[in-house]
């Protein structure tokens, strides 16, 4: 308790260099906070994206259809599929994927037909709550459809106009037939947007002659349940319920994406380190100062008796307590800057609908508060300071009593 009091008195003796270095410590402890509570935000956003609206966590497809999309490749009975996973306890809902010549007026372009069961896809993806405009599919309009951003204005096409289709049926013939737009998907994805049509799952059927089989079907992991073990359980259903399928993980079939999320959360800490690196610097030479002008102080602690370890405390003492402090000011001054980040967040209107590895960005930019966003600045803040304070508080030390008391 004397060895914390006298730090304490010490810090203040130059208060000058204290409340600079404090001061530092504090402004890069809340940049720091913010930063991350960007970063995370941002991520999350594009993993909600990703997962939530576009991939889920894992997908089952027939041997062969990834490398060679067809529509003749598909799982021959998804309904059996399906079952095993209900009866695992995760989420799933099977797709129907075709390519088209889509049109309006004057404008046609390619596009991507993906037929499903509204109410069995709301349990994998939230794409239906994601409409810029007009409503999501209902079984009771079968014509109706839906289409991406960029889509609807290559094609100059809005809700309640019709649309064209044309394309090859499985049986050979001409497929082609006439939808109404229900919506108007918001910017999701560089693919969703330029070239996807969501339709009922019996409309695509008759509209490719496809009576039976499935693409794709998308998997949902429970909470709680990694990646990996998650991937077990629909191996062992889908091994059990029909043969001929492969499962990946949204990490299998995005591997550029997922080495960008991991990359992104190590640049936080690697931009952290760097900040705080250039406080150290600050701290070291304020410690250095306070230890050379209190030189002749230590020799005479030493001189009457003074351990070295208890010198050694000293200067480690003064070095947390200045620590401590701008931790409190740090994170008190970031709670309404973290507030307005989550609840307002930043607009960005102008990157907005920006594609990230073809995953956009929203158009307001909002932070996100978990244990790591606290927890992360601050362990890299201590261990910085520590580093910094030691070579002063050893070197004070291993100083001689004679040579500090003659030392001028």
């Amino acid at each position: 308790m004397k060895v914390l009091r006298m730090a304490w008195r010490n810090l203040w003796r130059n208060g000058r260099r204290t409340l600079v270095t404090v001061g530092a410590m504090t402004l890069a402890l809340w940049a720091m906070v913010l930063y991350t509570s960007l970063m995370q935000g941002m991520l999350g956003s594009m993993e909600s994206t990703l997962l939530d609206v576009e991939l889920g966590e894992i997908q089952i497809h027939a041997d062969g259809y990834l490398e060679r999309p067809s529509i003749w490749e598909r799982i021959e009975d998804p309904d059996a599929l399906l079952q095993a996973l209900d009866e695992t306890g995760l989420r799933s809902s099977a797709r129907l994927l075709g390519g088209a010549l889509v049109a309006s007026g004057d404008a046609s372009t390619g596009a991507v037909l993906k037929g499903l069961r509204p109410e069995r896809d709301a349990q994998v993806s939230d794409v239906y709550q994601r409409l810029d405009r007009g409503e999501w599919l209902d079984r009771s309009d079968p014509k109706g459809v839906v289409l991406g951003y960029r889509l609807a204005r290559t094609l100059a096409i809005d809700v309640g106009d019709e649309l064209v289709a044309l394309s090859q049926a499985t049986d050979g013939s001409m497929a082609n037939d006439l939808f109404l737009v229900r919506g108007v998907l918001e910017s999701l994805s560089e693919d969703t947007d330029r070239a996807t049509v969501f339709l009922v799952e019996d409309q695509f059927r008759s509209f490719f002659v496809l009576e039976d089989g499935a693409h794709q079907v998308i998997v949902r992991s429970g909470e709680g349940l990694d990646l990996a073990t998650a991937a077990g359980v629909v191996e062992q259903a889908a091994a059990s319920s029909v043969p001929g399928v492969e499962v990946k993980s949204w990490r299998d079939l995005l591997p550029g994406i997922a080495n960008i999320f991991d990359s992104a959360q190590a640049a936080v800490q690697v931009v952290a380190f760097v900040v705080y690196v250039v406080i150290a610097i600050l701290i070291l030479n304020a410690m250095l100062m306070a230890v050379f002008e209190r030189i002749r102080e230590f020799g005479v602690l030493k001189a009457i008796g003074v351990s070295p370890r208890r010198v050694l405390a000293l200067i480690l003492i003064e070095g947390a307590l200045q620590a401590a402090l701008a931790i409190v000011i740090g994170l008190v001054a970031s709670l309404p800057a973290l507030w307005f980040v989550t609840a307002r967040g930043i607009d960005v209107g102008q990157l907005g609908g920006t594609a990230i590895m073809g995953v956009s960005m929203d158009q307001v930019w909002t932070g996100a508060v978990s244990p790591a966003t606290i927890a992360g600045p601050v362990m890299i803040l201590l261990f910085i300071v520590g580093l910094a304070v030691l070579f002063p508080a050893v070197k004070a030390a291993r100083i001689s009593p004679i040579e500090a008391i003659h030392h001028q």
